[in-house]
């Protein structure tokens, strides 16, 4: 039997058993060890924000359609942070290069799930590097997700960067964009959040919720404001701030999911009078005018090799490594207590 992760309707959590499937051809299938959870995407579906639950996805139009629902509860085996060991490879494979073997480590998305069965041609070049930790493989999307922000920002080195929530993706965002020579703040409500960042590479941290952002940041730059804001978070209150916060023609990176209406922003404010550049940031696809070199496979790789070459460290942002029988407990955790966790990675 495997045992899968699913939400039964808002803030409702089992662990299913399911019959073990049959191997089809072209695919092969992986024993899980570890599984990172979302406290962004993941969290909608459990609390029953997330816009596939009362609306459909027209993939063609690429709109949303109203009337019926893209998901229905029970929604199983999300998640897209995946770390297994292969265990089994369709025999007509044998040969193909750059496919594991059985007994190799992979990353990949296969959800929470004890055991995932993934099309071959989405673990080519999966193997985990070597010398790395197999939890550090647990990374490798919310990697890419901080690194796609970072590239949509297009940085230059010694410009002014505001990076608004530091949770997990939001510590690697300050990393990377300092990495790439940006001068930056980190911006969060919660004071660990922000003794976390200096260590990611914040050159100066503000709190949201003591410290008014915009005018400090204008302070610091010699009122021109920031160059560019990355707000990762998700929070329309955040989003309208980091509008307020860069200069005229500035960059503003929206890298956020966010849940219903927008309040809390105001376009006809400093959005409109500064012309402000709002740019969207989602992991479906790599900033356009990078399109021809970058992919998002390549975003997660190279994430992962600069893990390996110990230019980012993902170790110390994992809180807690739960068993995945308490997968009820994790969720209840990041929804009700997000000040006490950063990652939380199912271990099955």
């Amino acid at each position: 039997m495997e045992r899968v992760v699913q939400f039964t309707g808002p803030r409702q959590v089992e662990v299913a058993e399911q019959v073990r499937a049959d191997l089809p051809p072209g695919h092969l299938r992986i024993r899980t060890r570890y599984s990172g959870i979302s406290a962004g995407t993941e969290l909608t579906a459990y609390r029953g924000t997330n816009p596939y639950l009362t609306r459909t996805w027209d993939a063609e139009a690429r709109l949303f359609r109203e009337g019926s629902a893209g998901i229905a509860y029970p929604v199983a085996g999300w998640g897209y942070s995946e770390v297994g060991e292969v265990t089994e490879v369709s025999p007509e494979l044998t040969g193909t290069a750059g496919l594991p073997a059985v007994g190799d480590l992979v990353w990949g998305i296969w959800g929470h799930r004890s055991e995932g069965i993934v099309p071959a041609e989405r673990m080519i070049g999966h193997t985990l590097p070597t010398g790395l930790e197999p939890l550090a493989g647990a990374f490798a999307r919310v990697g890419a997700i901080a690194y796609n922000a970072v590239l949509a920002g297009d940085i230059h080195v010694g410009e002014d960067v505001v990076v608004f929530g530091q949770g997990v993706i939001g510590l690697l965002t300050t990393r990377l964009a300092q990495l790439n020579g940006g001068r930056v703040t980190a911006v969060d409500a919660l004071d660990g959040r922000l003794d976390t960042a200096k260590q990611y590479g914040a050159h100066r941290t503000l709190n949201a919720r003591s410290d008014s952002v915009a005018e400090r940041i204008r302070e610091a730059t010699e009122s021109r404001g920031a160059d560019l804001a990355i707000e990762i978070s998700g929070a329309y209150p955040a989003l309208h701030e980091a509008l307020r916060s860069v200069a005229v023609g500035g960059r503003v990176v929206a890298s956020g999911f966010y849940q219903g209406d927008g309040i809390g922003l105001r376009l006809g404010d400093e959005f409109h009078h500064n012309r402000v550049q709002l740019i969207c940031s989602q992991i479906g696809g790599v900033p356009p005018q990078l399109s021809g070199r970058w992919s998002v496979e390549r975003l997660q790789q190279t994430f992962l090799r600069l893990v390996a070459e110990g230019q980012v460290d993902v170790a110390s942002l994992v809180s807690h490594v739960v068993p995945a029988a308490d997968a009820a407990d994790a969720y209840l955790l990041l929804d009700e207590r997000p000040g006490d966790a950063l990652q939380v990675v199912l271990e099955f």
